[in-house]
This record gives structure tokens, C-alpha cells and sequence, in this order.
């Protein structure tokens, strides 16, 4: 049998051993983590509808009305109208035909490919993707060719490479640097040479559009153009679990033909009812999305005065790029030592001489909470 330690120790002398942290309060932009009082800007609560009341209040008439699990898989007996209501409500904010409920956006990821493509067919990713999209493509048996990140003429060749079925699968936000996939360019590609385009919109619904559409409101993209959509709810809606969205014959393929549909417990109908209350909120509460654009904009100038050079985004994802490992954790523990919370994000994660703090930002802070991160980062040396 193997001997584990060395693995562990490795990672330890590499600056890449992780742990849990320990959450004592509701998720909020003041928290209570491992028993110290943080300012936290790490995480994806966009909207500050993780810890909303009116969420929480559906959520505990959800359990009433339905109790604490769903039982079974939605094609056993766990499938109940709060399911398929929120399924209608986001296919219609959506734009689409059908949508379909997952456990989580890694199942929903791994759904698509493994149901669409097979041995012959061909995934065509960008090198940022996240990693259920390559897992999904690794499981599918199909052959997998990566591009540079955002790079056009490369994703060309690939596709033109391609043989058999063809998707291309690619971020809509990407959720480690913040920026947008040039998803008008790709959906042109894919056009042209007969493949699908799926769209990861997990860091982008809710956040980006007018409404909340997400990447495909805001480059103004319909069905034809993108054909495969994948939401996640554990972010911007505040809730867990993901969907798909699409056509009638692609949401009947897969709960024919996905696995990790068939084959897993629904999420509990309380959950359902929870997000239903999200999808009204964020679909009515547009000053949730201007707010998060003051504040982006606004941090970006003042971190720029302090000399960071910022990758280029617009979303609540802003990357400050340390490098190494090592200087990403120090950076981590100046900011925790003042109160400031913000996870070091490292390789395998990012590239390697990549490794960053990620900052996220949510509606529910203040400018006093900026200010506050502002002057904290006067300590870092970028």
C-alpha cells in the first residue's frame, strides 16, 4: 500500500498544502472564520443573497412544506413541483426551451460531454477552463485539444483539427482571472464548422446584463449561437446546485442519457423553493449589479494608485498577481493579520508563476469595507 505522507509533505515545502477554514457566521461580507472577526473578499456571494433573509425564509417554508431531503433521484420519486417550477422559471430567464437541475455545476459539466460526445468526437477547451470541463471531456472519451487562453486564431486550428462530433466548451467569466470569453468570435467559429458551443456561465448569470442574463445578455447571444448553457446557483443566486439550459431534444438527451443526472439524489425541494426567491430577487433588484460596478471600478482606480498592475476585468473577480506561492500566502497573512480576509489561490488552480490573491466583490459591501481593503494592501509590495 502506498505511503500518503510524502505526497503531503511535498506539498507542504512547495507552498501548495491546503486546509479548510472554519466558518462561524453566516456568509457575509463580515465573518466569523476560525473564531477570529474577518472582513472577507473571497467570496462568490455576488449578490449578497447567500445570507438574504427573504431567501432564508423561503428556504425554511421550502423544509416545512417539503422536509429536509428530496429522497431519491429526480426519476425515482425525488423529482417535486418546486423542482420543476424553478426548472420553467430559468428556462424562461434564460431565453430557452427547457432547463435541468444538477447537484452541483461539476455534475452538470460532466452531464453534457459525457452525453454528447464519445470515442471519435473531439472537445476543443481554452487552457483556463474550469477543471469539470476537462474532466468532462477526459471522461467522455473523446479527444481533448486545448488552446492558449483567449487565443482565436489557435482555437481555429484546433476546430479545424477536429474530427468526428465537435464541441467547443469554453468559461463565460473565467473564475480565477475575472475577464470574458470572446463568446460572439467563438460562436462564429462554431458555425462555421458544425460544432456546439457550450457556455460555463457560472461566475456570469446574475452578475453581468441588464437582468442578470449573464455572459449571453451581455454579447446580446441567442439559442442558435450557443446552444449549450450551464448556470451555477451556489454563487450569484445564493442557493446551491446548477442547470442546464437548452432545447427540448438536448434537455431530453440527457435525462435519458446522463449519468450524473440518473444516477444522483435530487437536491432537497427546499433548495428549489430557495432559489425561486433568488431568481425574483436578482431578476428585480438591478442595484445589486450597479453596485457591484461602482465598487469594482472604484477599486480597481485605487489599487492602481497603489501600483498593482490589475489584470484586465470587469467583474467582481479581481486578480492581484503575486508570482510565486510563497509570496501569494505571505500577501494572505499581511491582509489576514489586519482583518482582512482573501484566500491565496495557487497551482493547480492557476498556472504555475501565476499563483494570486483572488478578491472577490459582493453587492453587500460598503465603502467603508473598501476602504478598509484599500488601505491593507498599502502593507503588500506588488
Amino acid at each position: 500500500m502506498k505511503d500518503l505522507r510524502p505526497l503531503l509533505e511535498q506539498a507542504r515545502r512547495d507552498h501548495l498544502y491546503r486546509r479548510p477554514r472554519v466558518l462561524d457566521s453566516p456568509q457575509r461580507p463580515e465573518v466569523i472564520v476560525d473564531g477570529k472577526a474577518m472582513l472577507s473578499f473571497t467570496s462568490n456571494d455576488y449578490l449578497g443573497l447567500a445570507a438574504d433573509t427573504r431567501v432564508a425564509g423561503a428556504f425554511r417554508k421550502g423544509i416545512e412544506r417539503w422536509g429536509s431531503g428530496s429522497g431519491a433521484a429526480h426519476l425515482v420519486t425525488g423529482h417535486s413541483r418546486a423542482h420543476q417550477q424553478l426548472e420553467e422559471e430559468l428556462a424562461a430567464f434564460t431565453g430557452r426551451e427547457r432547463a435541468l437541475l444538477f447537484s452541483s455545476g461539476y455534475m452538470a459539466n460532466l452531464a453534457v460531454i459525457t452525453t454528447l460526445l464519445g470515442r471519435g468526437d473531439t472537445v476543443i477547451e481554452d487552457r483556463l477552463d474550469h477543471a469539470s470541463l476537462v474532466d468532462g471531456a477526459r471522461l467522455s472519451d473523446a479527444r481533448l485539444l486545448r488552446f492558449p487562453h483567449g487565443d482565436l486564431d489557435a482555437a481555429k486550428k484546433q476546430l479545424d483539427k477536429a474530427s468526428g462530433e465537435k464541441l467547443l466548451a469554453v468559461d463565460g467569466v473565467f473564475s480565477m482571472d475575472g475577464d470574458l470569453a470572446d463568446l460572439p468570435a467563438l460562436g462564429e467559429l462554431c458555425r462555421q464548422r458544425d460544432a456546439w458551443l457550450m457556455v460555463d456561465d457560472a461566475h456570469g448569470l446574475g452578475v453581468l446584463g441588464a437582468h442578470g442574463g449573464g455572459s449571453l445578455e451581455h454579447w446580446k447571444l441567442d439559442t442558435q449561437q450557443v446552444p449549450v448553457l450551464m448556470g451555477t446557483l451556489g454563487k450569484a443566486f445564493g442557493t446551491a446546485g446548477a442547470f442546464v439550459a437548452g432545447s427540448e431534444v438536448l434537455i431530453e438527451t440527457l435525462i435519458q442519457k446522463a449519468r450524473t443526472y440518473i444516477f444522483t439524489t435530487a437536491l432537497p425541494a427546499a433548495v428549489a423553493e430557495a432559489t425561486r426567491c433568488s431568481l425574483n430577487i436578482l431578476r428585480e433588484e438591478s442595484w445589486r449589479r450597479t453596485r457591484l460596478q461602482e465598487l469594482v471600478a472604484r477599486f480597481r482606480e485605487g489599487a492602481a494608485r497603489l501600483g498593482f498592475d490589475l489584470p484586465v476585468s470587469s467583474t467582481p473577480i479581481q486578480p492581484l498577481i503575486a508570482g510565486s506561492a510563497e509570496k501569494a500566502l505571505q500577501w494572505s497573512r499581511l491582509l489576514e493579520e489586519q482583518g482582512i480576509l482573501v484566500t491565496a489561490i495557487r497551482p493547480p488552480t492557476v498556472p504555475k508563476g501565476s499563483a494570486r490573491l483572488r478578491i472577490t466583490f459582493s453587492a453587500s459591501h460598503s465603502d467603508d469595507h473598501l476602504q478598509r481593503l484599500l488601505s491593507a494592501l498599502e502593507r503588500l509590495q506588488p
